[in-house]
């Protein structure tokens, strides 16, 4: 690989690596856009401009609202996975981030095309650039300022997404004890469960707007007229929380067997209570491990200093008194 690079290298110049690159990166889109630009129109996207049209102002409406979305149609084979199972796990992955569309994965994948295609000609042009100040450029150089910003623009995206879901659901885990309680108060004050639940989602989405839009869904399609058991569990899956998990489980339960849900949620919402001071023993307990490293680095050294120099100090004097 050295040999072919420097042979490269000694017959097109220094920057012919950053050459192929984009010229490798314009054939493969060349290769894709044709097949993509003469693919079929499905029949039921006529169905359904159809009755769109019909619509009148309704449907002049819904396709300006959704006109920047169905750009991407045309190139959702290549922007999806085609696979149920990947694709399942792809929607499931940006609802627990907060995105709901039904084009959010594709709108995922496109950002992470677009943002490494273009992070790769930026650090081409940027080796360009540095290229015409400082002279000839090192291979590894090279390399590295135009392949490093492309990988980081292509899995920007998915950095992003998964801290939109580490995020959610620290929020969710930090208001749901809190939630519960209210809930708790609505259920025995004499408001039925799907009472509770639209109560739940008004007051808490000042605090905890992650979970009040959890409990808003489900109550919209509870009034919509689907099955509390399978809006519970759709709830479960999508926030993907074991606390969450083990409450929707006890609901199931309670009106499995028909015990009461007042005892139940007074009994889950001690527990919660308990966990969440042990979350809070815990975090109390990790503070002296790390405080332990500030310590070390910021009042030892000068304790060492101030007990140990002057004697050094004393030490050095003496010897350079001793040599005269």
């Amino acid at each position: 690989m050295s040999g072919i690079l420097s042979s490269v290298t000694g017959t097109f110049g220094p920057l012919a690596p950053a050459f192929l690159i984009l010229i490798v990166a314009a054939g493969l889109l060349a290769f894709v856009l044709p097949s993509i630009l003469q693919k079929r129109v499905d029949p039921l996207d006529k169905l359904k401009a159809l009755r769109t049209s019909s619509g009148g102002g309704t449907g002049n409406a819904l396709r300006g609202r959704n006109k920047a979305a169905a750009r991407l149609d045309k190139y959702a084979q290549y922007l999806e996975p085609q696979d149920m199972a990947t694709m399942s796990k792809a929607r499931l992955t940006m609802m627990r981030a907060g995105y709901r569309d039904k084009n959010a994965v594709r709108l995922f994948h496109f950002a992470k095309f677009a943002l490494g295609l273009g992070a790769l000609v930026a650090g081409v042009l940027y080796t360009l650039v540095l290229q015409a100040q400082q002279g000839d450029l090192p291979m590894k150089t090279i390399i590295l300022h135009t392949l490093l910003p492309g990988a980081i623009g292509y899995y920007l995206p998915q950095y992003w997404v998964q801290r939109r879901v580490q995020t959610r659901q620290q929020q969710i885990i930090s208001g749901f004890a809190d939630a519960l309680d209210l809930m708790l108060v609505c259920v025995e004050a004499g408001q039925s469960l799907d009472q509770s639940i639209n109560r739940v989602a008004k007051e808490m989405r000042v605090g905890y707007m992650a979970l009040a839009e959890e409990f808003e869904i489900v109550a919209q399609e509870v009034k919509a007229g689907k099955e509390r058991v399978t809006v519970l569990k759709d709830m479960s899956e999508r926030i993907g929380v074991p606390d969450v998990s083990s409450f929707i489980t006890t609901l199931i339960q309670s009106a499995t067997f028909g015990t009461s849900i007042s005892d139940a949620l007074r009994v889950y919402v001690a527990e919660m209570r308990d966990k969440r001071v042990m979350r809070a023993e815990e975090k109390a307990n990790t503070l002296p491990t790390k405080l332990s490293l500030g310590t070390m680095v910021f009042t030892l050294p000068p304790l060492m200093v101030m007990l140990v120099g002057p004697s050094v100090y004393s030490i050095a004097v003496g010897l350079s008194s001793g040599f005269k």
